[in-house]
């Protein structure tokens, strides 16, 4: 019977749930990294046993820690993450220049056919590649010295590179986002880029339909459909078909338009999941009720998902990684909230269950659907 490895990020360490593929009963393992901020972990697709996870603490800095053993274990490996050239300048909040300085991994995305590849998303917003299982990192400089670098602007949670799609046709083919600077798109291996907002408006910035400037909270793709892109933004919900040429807002009937994480359904392009929350000030669910809601048709209409949810005096936040789903055939669904839950859904949302409570804040959720 398959299995379920479900990689849990916290402010105070990760996390790996594992249960069989009834996903009834649930082992939890951890913390790993007690104490240290563990911004994201992702197993690689070509050896579901390579694990990485980005972890912070303020005394010590950034750590990449690697397992090879399913999360068993765990080693530190190169941590020498080095921008490329000049630093350069980029812009912050009232409008002044700032030299770019390495903060943070925020978001790892092993290659799904080289266990040894993985690409690394920094704070301040760069892309990085190792070959050798993270032992080494190399910059792809053309991002930050694209020449709308210097006007890139951090969002609220600092100027970061949260999201990496590989296109599983082309591995040359990669498509990141930048809050706040928005999405851009390399179609040689990450060496040159070119903006990809076509269609987005973000009425906070000077010129809300501008090339750059745009805060993107995350995007999805399915693998059997890879030019449909679907992006949750700082406000609204919206789709691109010409993987990110032109976008089109698909936020319909959802209540707010606002929030962080969104996913697609393992089997189905079309059925996607976000999490709205009230406002861009206020990152509570709307209502005070937990809600996901799902689309079976590409975004055109929503339904709300509560059945096991609180629906009453919840007021939790469910942030930008914190959202994935498994592969078995009745599509699993998972998401943690900064309340410290991991919810798990093993019929495609329509019904939920806590697989664990009480953990710290829960910064990323990450599932493998194993042998």
């Amino acid at each position: 019977m398959s299995r379920v490895r479900v990689l849990v990020g916290t402010r105070k360490g990760g996390f790996v749930l594992t249960a069989d593929g009834k996903r009834d009963e649930w082992e939890v393992n951890g913390p790993f990294f007690g104490g240290w901020e563990t911004y994201h972990v992702a197993a690689s697709p070509a050896d579901p046993d390579r694990l990485y996870a980005s972890t912070s603490l303020g005394w010590f800095g950034q750590q990449v820690q690697r397992s090879d053993d399913g999360g068993a274990s765990w080693e530190p490996v190169g941590n020498e993450f080095a921008y490329v050239g000049e630093p350069g300048t980029h812009q912050w909040y009232d409008g002044s220049q700032r030299p770019w300085d390495f903060t943070r991994v925020w978001h790892f995305e092993p290659s799904p056919s080289d266990p040894d590849r993985v690409y690394a998303g920094v704070e301040d917003a760069a892309l990085f590649r190792s070959d050798d299982g993270g032992r080494s990192w190399q910059e792809l400089p053309g991002l930050r010295t694209h020449e709308s670098g210097p006007s890139w602007q951090p969002g609220a949670g600092g100027m970061c590179l949260h999201t990496i799609l590989i296109d599983p046709r082309d591995e040359q083919r990669l498509r990141v986002a930048i809050s706040a600077a928005g999405v851009f798109a390399s179609d040689d291996g990450g060496n040159t880029w070119t903006p990809a907002n076509k269609g987005l408006v973000s009425e906070g910035i000077p010129d809300p339909d501008a090339e750059v400037g745009h805060c993107v909270h995350n995007l999805a793709r399915h693998p059997d459909r890879p030019d449909t892109l679907y992006m949750q933004k700082h406000w609204h919900v919206m789709r691109s078909d010409d993987n990110g040429a032109s976008w089109y807002k698909i936020s319909g009937d959802l209540p707010t338009d606002f929030g962080f994480p969104i996913d697609v359904h393992a089997h189905e392009p079309d059925t996607v999941y976000v999490v709205p929350i009230t406002s861009d000030y206020l990152h509570v669910p709307f209502e005070g009720r937990l809600r996901v809601y799902r689309s079976r048709s590409g975004g055109h209409e929503w339904e709300p998902l509560t059945d096991g949810l609180p629906q009453e005096n919840c007021y939790v936040n469910v942030l930008r990684d914190a959202l994935a789903t498994d592969s078995l055939d009745e599509c699993g669904v998972y998401f943690g909230t900064t309340g410290g839950q991991v919810y798990a859904s093993a019929d495609a949302g329509d019904h939920w269950k806590p697989i664990v409570r009480d953990l710290p804040p829960v910064l990323s959720v990450e599932v493998q659907t194993l042998p």
